[in-house]
């Protein structure tokens, strides 16, 4: 559920932080424009206006120029905040209200673009000298033939305009800030409502999906939430109903086929050791013996797992010796692996005798199953390989074939009760594999199923050596 957290906040305040982001940057282009083309106006009006007044009622030389440039600026009555210079037509200054050196030039493309279009022209840039942000207004003075004599330049400081500018871009950052944060508590107090309780109401489902049947999600939502945990739950009992027809019918039917299987076992091998009998006779004996004691481990395995699934499953632990078990299952099995002319390579990686808490009949039974399969499914690769391990605190076994081995989206369901490959020609329950894997887990041991590199199927079992390892498993106490 992590996930569905990070996805719906991303989504959300994401998406919120880029449309703040987005007006942030609008209003912000839209105030600096806004500023800024009011000063600009302001000090194009007021060239526009002083130069048409002198051209058209004052200069009528370039010393009236001069003369009225200097009585002009002397009565400037806004030098404070905007200076004002005239320059010849060559861009010099003449005079300045700020006193600013004659003669100097700006060297600013406002006055020659002035000068060459005989239009106002402004420009923003930093003063030369101060280094301070400003703005200029250039406007030509032109006689009535054409003539530029001058150029009258409005200078103002653009420092208050950018401190407001600021000042109005930080406001609506905050108010970005605000919106983003109150979107982030919104999406807090949904995630606390709604994400939350479909977390927990995930967490049971995988349990009963674990095989936790019956259990019961609390419901106290009164929505669409406690209509989907009120079906989980209704799911939940008519699973665990299911399971407990399935456990108690097929126990029952285990219980009535042992019955007639001992008896055609022992009559069977009664009249193996009958001399009357002819070639065929005991060739159809001994096949009816094979397909009953066939029938009975399937009988077997599945009381047995009925036992495990109703809880009556019991481990006699005590200390054993792990290899001494294995190697008595190897005996017991070399015949068979002998009679399909199998190679087997056994190879033991322990130096000294490791006593492990364990169940020697369970754990020999666990060996067998697991012999017979790499029989059944690798006994066209010829051979069969078993190795014995101490990794850490754990006695390790492997036990590979060099078969076909088995589809890679299919492994995790190997262990599944009733479950087999697809693949799979060989008769069986399907559920020997999920009796291995209770025994192994009662132990606080592990039981890994992988297609081997180069080849076969690879089986891992992982037992702890020590007691406390083995009563930490996940059913507790044994």
């Amino acid at each position: 559920m992590g996930g569905l957290r990070r996805r719906w906040i991303r989504g959300t305040v994401f998406i919120a932080f880029i449309g703040v982001i987005t007006v942030v940057a609008m209003f912000s282009i839209i105030i600096y424009s806004h500023y800024y083309t009011t000063v600009r106006t302001g000090l194009e009006t007021k060239a526009r206006t002083a130069t048409d007044f002198f051209a058209n009622y004052v200069v009528r030389s370039f010393d009236d120029y001069f003369d009225s440039a200097l009585r002009y600026a002397e009565t400037f009555s806004e030098a404070g905040s905007i200076e004002m210079q005239f320059l010849d037509s060559y861009g010099s200054i003449l005079i300045s209200s700020s006193a600013m050196a004659s003669g100097t030039s700006p060297d600013s493309p406002d006055i020659e673009s002035a000068i060459e279009t005989r239009q106002i022209s402004t420009w923003v840039g930093r003063h030369p000298s101060t280094g301070e942000r400003i703005m200029a207004a250039s406007a030509p003075m032109v006689f009535a033939d054409g003539e530029v004599i001058g150029v009258m330049r409005y200078v103002t400081s653009l420092r208050l305009v950018d401190r407001q500018v600021l000042l109005n871009v930080l406001v609506v950052v905050a108010v970005g800030l605000v919106v983003i944060s109150m979107v982030f508590i919104l999406n807090v107090v949904f995630i606390r409502f709604v994400i939350t309780p479909v977390s927990e109401i995930t967490k049971m489902s995988q349990r009963i999906a674990d095989g936790s049947y019956g259990i019961q999600i609390n419901n106290t939502y009164r929505d669409e939430i406690g209509d989907m945990v009120g079906s989980i739950n209704e799911m939940s009992l008519k699973i665990a109903q299911t399971e407990k027809i399935q456990s108690e019918f097929i126990s029952s039917i285990s219980h009535e086929l042992r019955t007639p299987l001992t008896a055609i076992t022992g009559w069977g091998e009664t009249l193996t050791y009958n001399e009357d009998l002819d070639n065929d006779s005991k060739l159809g004996v001994s096949i009816m013996l094979k397909e009953a004691r066939r029938l009975t481990k399937m009988v077997e395995e599945l009381l047995e797992f009925t036992m495990i699934e109703d809880g009556r499953f019991t481990l006699n632990i005590e200390e054993i010796d792990i290899v001494a078990e294995l190697e008595d299952a190897i005996y017991t099995f070399r015949e068979l692996l002998h009679q399909e002319d199998l190679e087997f390579d056994y190879h033991l990686d322990l130096e000294d005798q490791i006593l492990i808490p364990g169940d020697a009949n369970r754990l020999k039974q666990v060996f067998l199953n697991l012999f017979d399969n790499a029989l059944k499914y690798g006994r066209d690769g010829k051979r069969i390989e078993v190795y014995v391990g101490e990794i850490s605190d754990d006695i390790v076994i492997t036990i590979r074939d060099f078969g076909p081995g088995v589809a890679e989206d299919e492994l995790d369901n190997l262990k599944m009760k009733f479950y087999k490959g697809s693949n799979s020609k060989e008769r069986g329950s399907g559920i020997g594999l999920a009796v291995c894997e209770e025994i192994i887990k009662y132990h606080g041991g592990s039981l890994e199923l992988l297609n081997a590199k180069g080849g076969g199927f690879l089986v891992t079992i992982a037992l702890p050596i020590t007691a406390e390892a083995a009563e930490s498993s996940s059913f507790g106490t044994l």
